[in-house]
């Protein structure tokens, strides 16, 4: 609790990280990118929802940053990240990448794709609800924002631990970590209906734990009508949950 209180006042106190750079630029190649013939139709219809380019620019991407996302998964926000730091910054996919590898290695526009911490362990234990995660250095260094989007809630307490420790060793002082992940009340126990949710309090201690300060939140994934009663996937809830969507950084 007193980790908490300590996180709410910085958040009043520090405000947003900004810098010095015009959003416009950056926000004109995140538009062509959600453009790009490359996405596929269900990968488009889910911009509305998910608002990436009020969701980048409230975590401060500039187009000539380094860049770190922890496991990309089929690489939704990849094809948009790649193309907007690839002129002027870079891009590097770690934990979990082997689908943005397979699927999007080479192809026009992601040549200058980076792909790091192949020899990450990722697994779950036979009878496990949580993934389980190995990783040491991940190659980086003094990167600008570490994100990582609906991931949270798959690791189990040591996997977060671990997750979050990198997301730390890889940015620069002052460096961004921006966190996205699905709902749970707080302090509610495991079930089947919250197995890919996560509590919002309990990441937030976390994360200050790993060494980071809080920042600031955004309401722009804030679903007043889920009622956090479902599983995600269920069809009632399924694209339009409520998220938490966090901004920390690592003390300069």
């Amino acid at each position: 609790m007193k980790h908490l209180l300590a996180a709410l006042v910085l958040s009043l106190s520090a405000g947003a990280y900004a810098d010095d750079h015009s959003f416009d630029a950056t926000e004109a190649k995140i538009k062509a990118a959600m453009n790009a013939e490359i996405r596929t139709d269900s990968e488009k219809e889910r911009d509305r929802n998910r608002k990436p380019v009020q969701t980048l620019e409230f975590f401060g991407l500039r187009e000539d940053m380094r860049i770190v996302e922890l496991v990309p998964g089929g690489g939704w926000y990849t094809k948009l990240l790649v193309p907007a730091v690839s002129e002027k910054g870079q891009y590097f996919g770690a934990i979990g990448t082997g689908r943005i590898k397979d699927r999007l290695a080479g192809k026009p526009g992601f040549e200058k794709m980076n792909i790091v911490a192949e020899d990450a362990k990722l697994w779950r234990e036979e009878g496990s609800r949580f993934y389980s995660l190995e990783v040491g250095d991940l190659g980086v260094k003094d990167a600008d924002i570490v994100f990582t989007f609906r991931n949270y809630h798959n690791f189990g307490a040591e996997g977060r631990a671990a997750m979050n420790k990198a997301a730390f060793d890889t940015l620069k002082p002052g460096g961004i970590y921006a966190v996205v992940d699905h709902t749970t009340r707080h302090m509610e126990p495991p079930t089947d209906a919250n197995r890919r949710r996560v509590d919002p309090v309990l990441a937030i201690k976390e994360i200050l734990d790993a060494g980071f300060e809080f920042v600031d939140y955004s309401d722009l994934h804030r679903r007043a009508d889920d009622e956090l009663r479902y599983e995600v996937g269920v069809k009632s809830v399924t694209g339009n949950t409520d998220r938490w969507t966090f901004k920390f950084r690592k003390p300069e």
